[in-house]
């Protein structure tokens, strides 16, 4: 009997080993699962922690619980002004209801690809309704929202809840960006001119009325310097007379000898009579009444 033990404990212990890991499984915060018996779902586990399930009867498939994204290819698009538009967009979203989202999509790649489907129509509808300029900067987030909005409806069916659908870039086709270039290049081009153009006439309004009002100001200083002057003039002639009137004969000796000093040179040799008025301050009366 003793020798029996051991090998029934080496069986319980190998099946124990086989029948645990199959048995039991274990889900994480981050994910969510569904038991399915023979094919079919029995059992929807969204808490984590350990589970356990009937061998080899039971298998599960696990499902992430946290945002995914669908990075899709750029898509060409019309919009209501026939311009051809290439938009490459990003759609977030969760699983919400895995059972449901196991019966209609089975996989992330099925759902990816339904998803897809479902903002390119979306897009599409909403493009079309909508200018070029408001696809490219006025409506843009509006246009977003309102296709994520319209995405989550029909996401739903499959147990997916959008979260946003953002663009990454709104282009136009290569075989027409050029031309446009071009178009948008002559139109900053005549608006440059136009600034330029409206630029040079206000520095000419501004240079004429500093030429006008530096002309004012010139000719206000000059008159005023005229009459400082004339008011100059009048008062040396006024102090002249006065000076005169006081002592005729000082103011002409003072005049004569200012004279002398223009006159008289070093070295000059003048020949005048000896009575000459001129020199009648520098002769001795004497000599001349001997004379």
């Amino acid at each position: 009997m003793r020798n029996l033990i051991l090998p029934i404990v080496v069986v319980v212990v190998v099946v124990g080993l086989i029948l645990i890991p199959q048995a039991v499984f274990i889900v994480d915060e981050t994910e969510q699962a569904i038991i399915l018996q023979f094919g079919d779902p029995v059992a929807i586990v969204r808490e984590p922690g350990l589970t356990f399930k009937v061998p080899f009867i039971q298998n599960v498939i696990k499902f992430d619980k946290r945002v995914l994204s669908s990075d899709a290819p750029p898509q060409e698009y019309l919009t209501s002004d026939k311009k051809r538009l290439v938009v490459d967009h990003v759609t977030r979203w969760r699983i919400d209801d895995p059972l449901t989202f196991f019966k209609a999509v089975r996989t992330e790649a099925g759902a990816r690809a339904r998803l897809d489907d479902i903002v390119f129509s979306e897009l599409r509808r909403e493009l079309a309704s909508v200018g070029f300029f408001d696809v490219i900067a006025a409506q843009r987030e509006a246009i977003e929202e309102r296709v994520a909005e319209s995405a989550r409806r029909t996401a739903a069916e499959f147990g997916i809840h959008v979260v946003d659908v953002r663009t990454k870039r709104a282009d136009l086709p290569r075989e027409v960006e050029q031309s446009v270039f071009d178009r948008m290049r002559a139109e900053r081009q005549r608006e440059s001119a136009l600034l330029r153009a409206e630029g040079e006439e206000q520095g000419n309004i501004i240079r004429a009325q500093a030429d006008r009002e530096s002309a004012v100001t010139t000719a206000e200083g000059e008159q005023q310097a005229q009459r400082l002057r004339g008011e100059g003039e009048a008062e040396a002639i006024r102090i002249f007379s006065e000076a005169l009137s006081r002592d005729p004969e000082f103011y002409s000796f003072l005049r004569r000898l200012q004279a002398y000093d223009v006159v008289l040179k070093s070295g000059d040799r003048l020949v005048v009579p000896v009575d000459s008025e001129f020199f009648r301050y520098l002769l001795n009366k004497d000599l001349l009444a001997r004379e």
